[in-house]
């Protein structure tokens, strides 16, 4: 069974990766840089009621099942459940060579 209302953390790293994207589309477009950061923001709320909704961080060794990753713009966020918290845990955008952890 699923639980519902997860609460959502960003960490001071996922915060940091968002500023920095923000930073960087900004240069281009203050407009576009808020609806990319919106945007991610609401899908990452989306999971709130269903964290599974999002398949699991293949770059993750030995997952189990609790560390999910989706994209997004052309960023990839990845995030864990467990309990009653969702942490995301990096914001990082799709052409940087992932790394598995």
């Amino acid at each position: 069974m699923v639980e519902k209302n997860h609460a959502v953390v960003w960490t001071k790293r996922s915060q940091k990766q968002m500023r920095q994207l923000f930073k960087h589309i900004s240069k281009d477009s203050p407009k576009n840089a808020s609806k990319v950061v919106l945007e991610i923001v609401d899908t990452v709320h989306r999971a709130v009621n269903n964290p599974e909704m999002y398949v699991s961080d293949k770059y993750k060794t030995d997952n189990d099942g609790s560390y999910r990753a989706f994209e997004k713009h052309h960023y990839r966020v990845v995030y864990r459940f467990s309990k009653n918290v969702i942490r995301v845990l990096r914001v990082r955008h799709t052409s940087m060579e992932p790394f598995e952890y």
